[in-house]
């Protein structure tokens, strides 16, 4: 993979249809003269994608050079769930939701120039943020022959009036409130939307309620609680209060049940790869409670061994996925290792959602390695002997005792 300086034949462009990539699908027409081949993914962002075909149509784009594909399910199915069968957050806090995106964007901008025969890939991404290198850490991973086209990086279109200038000069549609500059960005699918730029670059102030756009603020949230069951099988949700429901689905759902309650609001100053803090306001309503009751399930079905190994490896795993090695040998390695912890992460966790909390109440599991018997102040009729505590505290304990003597012996031949 290399990042093309020279004029391809064919490309395939990330298009979402809206102003930046429409601008970034003529100046390709017209800096190269190539062909070139769009792809709009729908990936639960709410917005409709038909009308990126019109206007993929419009500025010439053949019919069949469209790719209009739906991938919610393989989205949340092979990326958002094996992710959190590791409960990763980065930076102790950020559910990934933009960096677990850009492997599967890259997976089909590749295999369609494979099957096009296009010699190129596009995207839209700036040269300030993660999401370049994103792109082209995992295009590099799945054809280390293909070009990439960073048009950010590339051309002299450097502020919002040269584009606009461009586009109008190119008869690019732009849409009213597209002329200002806009008070921020944003950023959606399934598992979360991330609004950066403009009225959120202080952090010293405090992000506009008008930022918000799937979570209620939690001074307007309902004020009676909400109960909510989730079943999963070996890690994975499957289940939502007894109805087995497809994984976007089932994120769906938890989208708006979360949302109404004020649950997934992140306001993070983050470090970007690239070397720079970055301010942004994120929403995850289905995924902060997934997340909760994953942790829920995995309190009885998952051994404290395996359990605490898994979170050790957990900040190193959503580092990768932060930095764009998804496709990497070790992100694979480590995720063999979580998927094999989670063979017993099976059964059932109702979660209480209240003004912005998500908070399990209760848990309960065919799986479960939790036994009252053995924890019970009450009589356990000899499942536990308390004088089995005093060997094994007295083997821990040898260690401490001989640096302590240690410490003592020194200390007096000083």
């Amino acid at each position: 993979m290399a990042v093309s300086r020279t004029a391809p034949k064919k490309v395939v462009l990330a298009y979402s249809g809206g102003l930046d990539t429409s601008i970034i699908l003529k100046w390709l027409q017209t800096e190269y003269g190539c062909e070139v081949v769009t792809f709009t993914a729908d990936l639960g962002q709410g917005e409709e994608l038909e009308p990126a075909r019109a206007k993929a149509i419009l500025m010439g784009i053949k019919p069949e050079n469209i790719h209009i594909v739906d991938v919610r399910e393989e989205f949340v199915r092979d990326f958002v769930f094996p992710m959190f069968r590791a409960n990763a957050l980065y930076e102790g806090l950020y559910l990934l939701g933009t960096s677990i995106a850009r492997p599967l964007i890259s997976q089909h901008l590749v295999r369609i120039a494979h099957e096009t025969g296009a010699d190129a890939v596009a995207h839209g991404a700036t040269g300030k943020g993660n999401d370049q290198v994103r792109f082209e850490l995992s295009a590099a991973a799945l054809d280390p022959a293909i070009k990439v086209i960073a048009p950010w990086r590339l051309w002299d279109l450097t502020s919002r009036t040269k584009l606009l200038e461009f586009a109008e000069a190119n008869q690019i549609p732009i849409a009213k409130d597209k002329r200002g500059e806009a008070p921020f960005s944003v950023d959606a699918n399934l598992l979360h939307t991330s609004s950066e730029g403009k009225v959120l670059e202080n952090p010293a102030e405090e992000a506009p309620e008008f930022v918000y756009q799937r979570v209620v603020p939690v001074e307007k949230a309902p004020d009676v609680a909400e109960h909510v069951e989730i079943g999963f099988e070996r890690g994975d949700a499957v289940s939502i209060n007894g109805e087995a429901l497809s994984p976007a689905t089932i994120l769906a759902r938890l989208n708006e049940i979360g949302g109404k309650h004020g649950v997934g609001l992140l306001d993070l100053v983050e470090n970007r790869f690239v070397g720079m803090k970055s301010r942004g306001l994120y929403e995850t309503p289905g995924g902060t409670i997934l997340l909760e009751a994953h942790r829920g399930i995995e309190q009885i079905t998952l051994d404290a061994g395996a359990g605490h190994l898994k979170d050790s490896i957990m900040p190193r795993y959503a580092e990768l996925i932060y930095n764009g090695f998804w496709f990497s040998p070790e992100r694979e390695a480590l995720q063999a290792l979580i998927d094999k912890t989670q063979e017993h992460v099976t059964g059932t966790v109702r979660v209480k959602l209240f003004k912005g909390s998500a908070r399990t109440v209760a848990r309960w599991s065919d799986h479960s390695l939790y036994s009252e018997k053995h924890v019970t102040f009450e009589e356990d009729a000899g499942a536990y002997d308390q004088k089995d505590a005093e060997g094994f505290i007295r083997l821990n304990a040898l260690r401490l005792r001989l640096i302590a003597s240690r410490n003592a012996r020194v200390a007096k031949q000083a």
